[in-house]
């Protein structure tokens, strides 16, 4: 039976996806793998509108006016993203615990912050 990881991140895959991205991985671009190639090359900048195009489409978003973006980081560079990109002039956090903790660190740096309640 085959095993599945269903912690924070990875998903299962089929193995003709994993195949499929292996032999990318190989030779994608006459005898360049895919992270060998530059990521501003015309087959890379391909592969990435291919798969923000099936990203909206997959969540019925396509045409209605959004974009789909693929950041690295994890939860924790999100905070500081949000905060960078979100904020105007102030926010109010309700704090629950150890996450909304590193939130509102993360957002102190760029504006006033509030907690509006702690839980």
């Amino acid at each position: 039976m085959k095993r599945h990881n269903f912690s924070a991140g990875p998903c299962v895959l089929p193995k003709s996806v994993m195949k499929q991205a292996s032999e990318a991985l190989i030779d994608f671009d006459n005898g360049l793998s895919l992270i060998e190639i530059s990521h501003r090359s015309k087959p890379f900048v391909d592969v990435m509108e291919q798969a923000r195009s099936l990203a909206l489409e997959l969540l019925g978003l396509e045409g209605k006016g959004y974009k789909a973006l693929f950041l690295q980081g994890g939860a924790s560079t999100q905070f500081l993203m949000v905060a960078l990109n979100l904020l105007e002039k102030r926010a109010g956090y309700l704090n629950t615990g150890t996450w909304s903790d590193k939130a509102i660190k993360e957002a102190k740096i760029y504006d006033d912050i509030y907690e509006v309640g702690i839980s």
